[in-house]
């Protein structure tokens, strides 16, 4: 391995260089929140340091500290490429998008400047015919247009762009690696001028600070005059440990009395999230906001649906008509049935004429399915999506 902090575009970064033997992971069912089945990260730890992250978590076993130390893995166009090569695949690929960032790296973090492994993928993407999303909180992303344009036109692309709040002052302190809110807003205006479909994550807005009213209604509403195609929303998770201790060490510095407000709401669980009753309040105040903006709170189903496969488009729009109604405070059993249609074991256009035999497949489910099974789309989920209900 080679350590380096000249190259890292920050201050008080090291770079750790190694050799991947494996880049692309593969997960079991497919995402219904971000359309994908497969990630990657070229860069374990992140220089974008945002005291919320959960990869100080120790369960991602990641060296040195989180924050200051990030780790390249040099090989990553390399490894890839010949894991994507169908002649080498004893399976091939499941239709999706391709994830770059998130997990415990940002793929534009400062080291991808003079490293340029993120460049490097997408001109793998687009010699392959494979769509790409992207989550990124970096500007840097700008650079990469000219293959994000073409790549956009040749398989799909998505680039969701990362907030916890559009407050600068905020940002500054629980994010101070990142690209200012603005810039980011910047960035996503010259993705629509390109006609790159792309929206915003919310995620996470941060308890008693950026998950207030007015905080997810201006972020909302800019999103909304901007025309992004989506609005992507959570609370934070705080997992005991390293992660919960770092970030309440910083709010105890600078809002000491927040502490007793966290611990109302943090109960230590092992996967840090938030209470039940606090969950409800922010997403009813989410709810509000994409209902008065008419905001898509999901990517819209005309952005994957002829990417995925039939099978995997009726279970990610099920798996979202049940988030949807839940959000909406309406009773829903299209959850149950996303989980069956995504554990079919044969194609669900082959049982098109008895899909009541499938489990959760009622009367209801059983129409939505016949509309997706013809077109691609439903009306009842068109309607839920932009919050029209008559």
């Amino acid at each position: 391995m080679i350590r380096s902090r000249a190259d890292s575009g920050h201050p008080a970064m090291t770079l750790t260089e190694t050799k991947a033997r494996t880049v692309l992971r593969t997960y079991r069912t497919l995402d219904s929140w971000f359309i994908s089945r497969y990630a990657m990260n070229l860069y374990r730890g992140c220089a974008h340091n945002c005291a919320y992250c959960d990869g100080r978590y120790e369960g991602y076993y990641l060296p040195g500290i989180f924050g200051e130390d990030v780790t390249v893995k040099i090989n990553a166009a390399d490894v890839l490429r010949r894991e994507l090569d169908p002649s080498r695949r004893r399976t091939p690929l499941t239709p999706c998008y391709l994830m770059l960032g998130g997990g415990v790296g940002d793929s534009y973090q400062p080291a991808e400047r003079t490293r340029g492994l993120t460049r490097q993928v997408l001109e793998i993407m687009l010699e392959y015919g494979l769509p790409v999303h992207l989550l990124t909180k970096s500007v840097l992303a700008a650079r990469d247009m000219d293959l994000l344009s073409r790549i956009s036109r040749s398989a799909g692309v998505l680039v969701t762009v990362s907030f916890s709040t559009l407050d600068s002052g905020l940002s500054a302190l629980f994010e101070p690696g990142a690209s200012p809110p603005e810039e980011r807003i910047d960035l996503l205006d010259r993705l629509k001028t390109a006609s790159i479909p792309c929206g915003m994550a919310l995620m996470p807005v941060i308890p008693f600070l950026t998950d207030t009213p007015a905080h997810i209604e201006t972020a909302v509403r800019t999103a909304a005059h901007m025309r992004l195609d989506y609005v992507l929303f959570s609370g934070m998770t705080l997992k005991p440990g390293r992660q919960m201790e770092h970030f309440l060490n910083l709010l105890g510095r600078h809002f000491p009395g927040k502490i007793e407000e966290y611990y109302a709401i943090y109960h230590g669980t092992r996967r840090g999230e938030a209470c039940s009753a606090y969950s409800d309040h922010i997403h009813s105040l989410f709810r509000d906001a994409v209902t008065r903006y008419r905001m898509p709170p999901r990517i819209p189903a005309h952005l994957f649906s002829r990417v995925l496969t039939l099978t995997d488009l009726a279970a990610v729009m099920l798996d979202q008509i049940h988030y949807l109604c839940r959000l909406h405070n309406r009773p829903s059993s299209f959850g149950a049935a996303a989980r069956a249609v995504a554990g079919l074991r044969e194609p669900l256009p082959t049982l098109a004429g008895r899909l009541r035999s499938i489990n959760g497949i009622g009367p209801v489910t059983e129409k939505v399915l016949c509309e997706i099974l013809e077109s691609r789309t439903s009306s009842y989920y068109r309607r839920l999506l932009s919050a029209r209900f008559s």
